[in-house]
């Protein structure tokens, strides 16, 4: 883990498991939440692995998804029961893995915790993760935007996007629930990785 140099990152819903694997090889990750929001990312949606291929859930935002306003702002729409809806899918795709009985009492709460922000939940959904896998690096949020950050800092802002999350090099490799259905699908959310490895998940991002 690198003691020195910060990263500085968007906050994704869910992240996917190499965002998170560039996060946890530093000791201090800071938060931009004074980013103008942007839309086709994964700060309000994840993927995960379904028998039939790869399902997206999506949080859905009030005003849509197009709206020009600061990260820290957007509000996220409670007019479907979106947050059922994911959990059932995640029931429905990781029932069956290793350790879903494992985390599910401690995850079910995030998905009735009715935040009023992306960034809150979002948050929140970092928090859980991190404790999973026993990071213990210090987090923060920005102040302003970091329109130039110093040389110290390393920035990963927008650099992972739904369009390509699967092109990266590296990818994490580990047996997953529908594997033999459907391939390997490297960079799911990290949901994917702890229910099918539990807490050896850890050694595996490192």
């Amino acid at each position: 883990m690198d003691n020195e140099t910060q990263i500085l990152t968007d906050i994704q819903y869910f992240g996917t498991v190499n965002w998170y694997k560039m996060l946890f090889q530093y000791s201090n990750i800071q938060i931009e939440q004074y980013e103008t929001y942007q839309k086709m990312s994964f700060r309000n949606r994840c993927m995960i692995a379904g028998s039939n291929g790869v399902i997206q859930l999506s949080v859905p935002l009030e005003k849509g998804r197009g709206q020009k306003l600061l990260m820290k702002d957007v509000k996220i729409s409670y007019s479907e029961n979106w947050q059922e809806q994911h959990w059932r899918s995640i029931l429905s795709c990781y029932g069956n893995s290793p350790f879903f009985e494992f985390y599910q009492e401690s995850l079910r709460p995030i998905f009735s915790s009715n935040h009023k922000y992306l960034i809150d939940l979002n948050c929140q959904t970092f928090d859980w993760v991190k404790k999973r896998l026993k990071h213990n690096g210090q987090i923060s949020k920005t102040d302003e935007y970091c329109h130039e950050p110093a040389p110290s800092i390393k920035d990963i802002r927008n650099l992972m996007k739904p369009k390509d999350y699967d092109q990266s090099d590296n990818m994490v490799q580990y047996l997953q629930v529908f594997e033999d259905r459907i391939g390997f699908k490297p960079n799911l959310c990290i949901l994917d990785l702890l229910f099918c490895n539990g807490p050896a998940s850890n050694s595996l991002l490192l």
